[in-house]
């Protein structure tokens, strides 16, 4: 399956929604087109509070990769990294906090996307940004510019944050992870988010939500902690293991109150050296 990225045209606006600009938008961005502020809008009234909890992911997203750094990991390879945000709060700023010399390689499969994301990098040359698809994860491994960037002979953090859920069961997720960490360093990192609206939510439409999805093309699925586990293969699961997103080593800063930031499954794991 490939998602529909929703390129924009030469001649002006996008006609398809794209998933990448629809996040952004959740999260207070303004980089959707009248296509994906429409989308958008339908899927935040079938599922009230889904931007509360794309900023709760965002921020789960901050933690895990600045408890990566404190870990000892300067290089950090992004999957489905949409739209950076134009000032602090990227993956390179939070692995900077900690290891000042963090390397970043952003990879996303709206070419608008990256087009974006590489005018905010221009100026950094520890930082760069792909076009790449997780369905083809070798064709990722084999990027020029990834390999010249990082060093797999030494740990890494694969984030994949708020983009396996895009990835129906038929197009074997588990199987195009495991070639992302059979690339891995023993001693790397694991970072994954998954959207997980638990039974029984108020004012919940899942159905609703995937249909809004499906509408241009799109997947998404509703997987729980034991469907998520199974993408951490050949990782130990940091404490607290898999939890909502609000739940995971939350700080101060950490929004609560909402049912949304406790939504999605979350977490980190450290690949075991071999025996």
């Amino acid at each position: 399956m490939t998602r529909p990225s929703g390129p924009v045209p030469r001649g002006g606006e996008a006609s398809t929604p794209s998933v990448a600009r629809m996040y952004d938008l959740y999260a207070g961005g303004d980089h959707g087109d009248d296509p994906d502020r429409e989308a958008a809008g339908a899927a935040l009234r079938a599922l009230p509070g889904l931007d509360v909890a794309i900023r709760a992911n965002r921020a789960f997203l901050r933690r895990a990769v600045r408890i990566a750094a404190e870990r000892g990991i300067t290089q950090f390879l992004d999957v489905g990294s949409g739209y950076l945000v134009d000032g602090p709060g990227n993956v390179h700023d939070a692995a900077r906090q900690v290891a000042p010399g963090a390397r970043v390689a952003y990879v996303e499969l709206d070419p608008a996307g990256v087009a974006h994301n590489r005018a905010l990098l221009k100026d950094d040359p520890a930082a760069i940004a792909v076009q790449g698809d997780l369905l083809a994860p070798q064709d990722i491994l084999a990027d020029p510019d990834i390999r010249a960037l990082l060093d797999f002979e030494r740990p890494v953090a694969l984030t994949l944050a708020a983009v396996l859920h895009f990835i129906d069961d038929r197009d074997d997720p588990g199987g195009k992870v495991a070639v992302l960490r059979d690339a891995l360093a023993a001693g790397s990192v694991l970072i994954v988010s998954h959207a997980h609206v638990h039974p029984g939510v108020t004012g919940a439409d899942y159905d609703g939500i995937q249909e809004v999805y499906r509408g241009f093309g799109s997947s998404l699925q509703n997987r729980g902690p034991a469907e998520t586990r199974r993408f951490f293969d050949g990782f130990t699961l940091l404490e607290p293991g898999l939890t909502g997103m609000a739940d995971w080593h939350p700080d101060a800063a950490t929004e609560r109150e909402h049912p949304m930031s406790h939504s999605g499954v979350v977490g980190m794991g450290v690949k075991d050296r071999p025996a």
